[in-house]
Parts: C-alpha cells; sequence; structure tokens
C-alpha cells in the first residue's frame, strides 16, 4: 500500500478532520483493558509544568478542560454548559455543567477554575499573553465566574480550549494554588479516566481505570469535543523501548495499540487483516531546533543566524523516515495546508549555506565555544535529528558537543538555566503537533518574554508586540500580515529553527478496536475492545 495518504490529508485539513470509527457496546461480563505501548514513558505527571507529550497524554486521561475544539477547530463547551458575552466584548461569564466531580468526590467549583486558570497562565504561552489582558477573574456562585478584560481580546475561548502543551486543565483549588515553576504532587482530576499510582512503575507500565462518575456530555465524539464516553474498564501504557519487540507484542496481540511505530518497520504490518494504520493526527507534526538564549554561543543574535543558515530541512527528515511519503519540506512556520502559511523568508532553511554560516560566525567573533546540544535517543521520531543537526552545524563552522540521553532527562534538564558546562545546555531538537503551532500567539516558542517565556527563554520585545498585535487582529487579512511578519521576525532573531513538517499512523488491532476518534492528541474515551 502508499502511505502518501498521509502527507495528502494535511491540504484544507483544518475543515476536514473526521469524528472517528463506529463504536460498538464492550461487553459487560468480564473487565477489558486496553494495553498500548506509547511514544514514551510517563515519568513526569504535572501537564502544566511540563510541555512534554506523554504528560500531555496523561493530562487527557484524568483531566478536563472547559472548551474543547471539534474537527473543525471550533472551541465548543466541555465542562462548561455555557459561556455569555457582554456587549462590550469585555465580561465573559462561564457557566459550569451540573454533576462534575472530582475523582475524591467533591463537587467541581467556580474557585477551582479559577486557579486552574491562573496557574496555567502563568506558564503557558497563549495563557500568558491572555492573562495580560484579565482585569480580574471572580467567581459570581459555586457554578459560575466572570472573567473580566481590560481591553476586548479576540482569542479569549481559543485560549481556554487550547488543544495541545499546555493545555488549560482544570485542578481541584488546593492542587492549583501550586505555583506553575513547582510540580504537583496530587494527581486529582475530574476526567473520564483515573490514575492508578499505586501501580505506576516507571520503565514498566502507566495505569488508568474508568471514572465511572464521570458524567460526559451528550453530543458525539468529534475530535477533542462531545461525549468522552469510556467503553473499557482499564488502560495499561505498557513500556517497551525497542521497536521490534513492540511491533512483535502488536502482531502476535499481547498489546492493543503502538502510539508512534517506527516508521521502517511499517511494511511488516501493512498486509495483516488484523492491523490498521490509523491516521489520528491528520494534520501532522514539524521538528524544530531551540536555542538557549541565555548562555554563550547562542545568546549572540549573529550566531544564531548562523545556525539557520547552516539548516536544511531534507537531511532531518530523511534521516528519521528516508521515505518522502511521511515527510514534507515546507518553508512554512505555521504549517503547509494551514490559513496563515506563507513562504516569506522560509527558504533559508530548504539549502544549508555553509559559507554564510562561516560568515557570520567570523561577523560575531565566534571563539569556538561548543555547543552543547542534548541528543534524545529513545524516541524513534527523535532520535536521529541530533547528529544530523551536530554534522549541520560543524560543516557551517561550529564546535559540537553532543550529549546523548533518554527523553525524561532531557525534559527535565531543558527546564534549567544553569551554564552548560554546569549542566545545563545550548540546544536540542523536538517536535510539535500541528494542533500547537496554528498561529503567533499559540505557538509556544514564540513567546519572547525573557524570564516568562519557555526554556530558551528568548528576550525580544520586537516578538512580543507583533504577537500582541495578532491577538487584537479582528480580520484574517490583518491576522495573516501579521503572521508573515512573525514569521521574517522569528528567522531573523533566531528564536528557534522549523525543520519540516511529518507524518505517521498509529497501529491498533482493528480485530478488536472500534471508536478511536481522530485528535491530534492520543485520546482513549470512545474506544471499545471487543
Amino acid at each position: 500500500m502508499s502511505y502518501g495518504k498521509f502527507v495528502g490529508l494535511t491540504a484544507g485539513a483544518l475543515m476536514a478532520l473526521g469524528a472517528g470509527l463506529t463504536s460498538v457496546a464492550t461487553p459487560a461480563a468480564a473487565e477489558s483493558t486496553l494495553r498500548v505501548v506509547m511514544h514514551s514513558d510517563l515519568k513526569i505527571l504535572d501537564p502544566i509544568w511540563t510541555t512534554a507529550y506523554i504528560v500531555r497524554n496523561h493530562g487527557y486521561m484524568i483531566y478536563d478542560t472547559l472548551i474543547a475544539y471539534d474537527s473543525k477547530l471550533t472551541p465548543k463547551p466541555q465542562m462548561l454548559e455555557k459561556w455569555d458575552i457582554s456587549a462590550d466584548k469585555l465580561t465573559y461569564t462561564f457557566t459550569l455543567r451540573d454533576g462534575l466531580l472530582w475523582h475524591d468526590g467533591q463537587p467541581v467549583t467556580a474557585e477551582d477554575c479559577i486557579a486552574s486558570i491562573k496557574r496555567w497562565g502563568s506558564r503557558d504561552a497563549m495563557g500568558q499573553k491572555l492573562m495580560g489582558v484579565v482585569d480580574k477573574l471572580e467567581a459570581v456562585d459555586t457554578k459560575s465566574f466572570k472573567l473580566v478584560l481590560k481591553v476586548p481580546y479576540g482569542l479569549v475561548l481559543e485560549s481556554l480550549g487550547k488543544p495541545s502543551s499546555n493545555v488549560p486543565f482544570m485542578m481541584p483549588k488546593r492542587v492549583a494554588e501550586t505555583p506553575g515553576t513547582e510540580q504537583i504532587s496530587d494527581n486529582t482530576g475530574s476526567g473520564p479516566f483515573i490514575f492508578k499510582k499505586d501501580e505506576w512503575k516507571p520503565g514498566d507500565k502507566t495505569v488508568y481505570v474508568k471514572n465511572t462518575k464521570y458524567k460526559p456530555r451528550s453530543e458525539p465524539a468529534d475530535m477533542l469535543a462531545g461525549g468522552k464516553v469510556v467503553k473499557v474498564d482499564r488502560v495499561e501504557w505498557v513500556a517497551i523501548p525497542d521497536h521490534q519487540t513492540s511491533m512483535n507484542a502488536l502482531i502476535n496481540g499481547e498489546i492493543d495499540m503502538i502510539e508512534s511505530p517506527q516508521a521502517d518497520l511499517l511494511p511488516l504490518v501493512k498486509n495483516d487483516k488484523n492491523i490498521e494504520m490509523f491516521n489520528a493526527n491528520v494534520l501532522g507534526n514539524q521538528y524544530v531546533i531551540r536555542f538557549n538564549h541565555l548562555h554563550p554561543p547562542f545568546n549572540n543574535q549573529k550566531i544564531r543566524q548562523a545556525a539557520i543558515a547552516a539548516f536544511s530541512q531534507e537531511p532531518f527528515l530523511q534521516a528519521v523516515f528516508g521515505d518522502p511519503d511521511f515527510y514534507k519540506v515546507c518553508p512554512a512556520m505555521f504549517m503547509c495546508g494551514t490559513p496563515l502559511a506563507t513562504d516569506k523568508g522560509g527558504d533559508i532553511l530548504i539549502k544549508s549555506d555553509f559559507n554564510k554560516s562561516k560568515a557570520l560566525l567570523k561577523e560575531a567573533g565566534y571563539d569556538g565555544t561548543p555547543v552543547v546540544l542534548m541528543h534524545s535517543t529513545d524516541l524513534f521520531v527523535l532520535n536521529n535529528l541530533a547528529p544530523v543537526a551536530k554534522d549541520l552545524l560543524e560543516k557551517g563552522g561550529f564546535k559540537v558537543d553532543m550529549q546523548s540521553m533518554d527523553w525524561q532527562t532531557l525534559v527535565a534538564r531543558r527546564a534549567k538555566r544553569d551554564a552548560p558546562n554546569a549542566g545545563g545546555w545550548n540546544a536540542f531538537l523536538t517536535s510539535w503537533v500541528a494542533a500547537d503551532i496554528l498561529n503567533p500567539v499559540m505557538t509556544a516558542f514564540l513567546n519572547s518574554s525573557c524570564e516568562k517565556a519557555l526554556f530558551g527563554w528568548p528576550c525580544d520585545p520586537e516578538m512580543e508586540k507583533l504577537r500582541d498585535n495578532f491577538a487584537m487582529a479582528t480580520d484574517d487579512a490583518t491576522k495573516k500580515q501579521i503572521a508573515e511578519k512573525v514569521q521574517l521576525r522569528a528567522l531573523d532573531y533566531g528564536t528557534y529553527a522549523y525543520l519540516g513538517q511529518w507524518y505517521l499512523p498509529q497501529l491498533m488491532r482493528k480485530d478488536r478496536l472500534s471508536g478511536a476518534v481522530q485528535a491530534p492528541v492520543t485520546v482513549f474515551w470512545n474506544i471499545a475492545k471487543k
């Protein structure tokens, strides 16, 4: 079979996301357990403290959101019954649905939600922009609260419904009052699953059980909106780091699903009538390299420009996938095939210019300070990226100290502001789902608010002004113009570099499973197991 369909689905995908397969009832006589190999092992439990996708996925298991995006990327009520907007567009009144309970049996209140929004807003790039124009958040009664703005702001609902890292998950007030810079220790949520912390064994398995007191919405599941109806009793995330072993386990029926299979192993199952290649994330993903702006050498703008000049997207994509059916060279920061896509300035990332890189290094007075490049070794979609970056940077005149580690170690280390020779870092590579990077405010790595920015900590008032202008814009033409300016500014300032788009199906036993939901996040409601 051809895998090209995974790339082709991106064009126009904003209006064409599906709502999933038809589900069947789960037999009630025996406990049903869904066993899945995820893309990474779960070692951190706070989806506000980190943007790591495995922690985001954990968040969707046990927490819920006030608002959720449907398959047309329209914000819909989720925990909310409704919202009302004042005529002057300054006051939003939110009312919770009846019957919402925390896992400990206590009712969800407006005060819980206010505390959760504030904690999320202290960490997330889109949340920070929203909170910057919020005059006050106050409870009206136990089930409703008001968000009052200083000025009209066009992304209130879109921000509170943000679908990926950091997601504005609702937590009990006692938990949400934990500073965003500290990890929570209480994992009480109100979502469709309950985390079994007593069975959590990092490196072995993570266990969730059905929340029998969860009250789903009545609408059908539609991407991240609609009814989160749980049709299995238990979900186990099984840690199998070797991809061949996990593929064999799927073929032999020992597991039910692989979230992120290794691309070169897909031919092993392409003719297996019991296994489906399920394209859950039709918008795809984008590779990026993040620079640390705090320490030499990338505290120098010209040296960041030199690195960008040395990069070329195709070597990264080839190193991971090889087969162009799984990737696309794309000059657009906000993803090819989306409304804000533009090629302005992006050609610099299509072909390496080592002479330009060396000239910029000479102009900047680069003294040979080695780039401490963190190399993730245990995630297939990231494993081969750092060696390519090292090769290109060295060809461009840099010295590189590539240090290998597992992804969770990298996630912890990237939060450190220490000097690179004291346990810090200069650069690392990662990937974002398209749902995280559709506009300048949503894109976390564009946050350039100095110490409030995401790890890497860029400090660029010009970028922040552009992002503010985008948030206040009311027409699509103006937003498009601002997005182009943002792309040009990011490449000139060297905020980060984007390194191409990629697509990969999930694998699941279709002889056992039905009802999987298409979404940019792997979710487990609506899936039934025979």
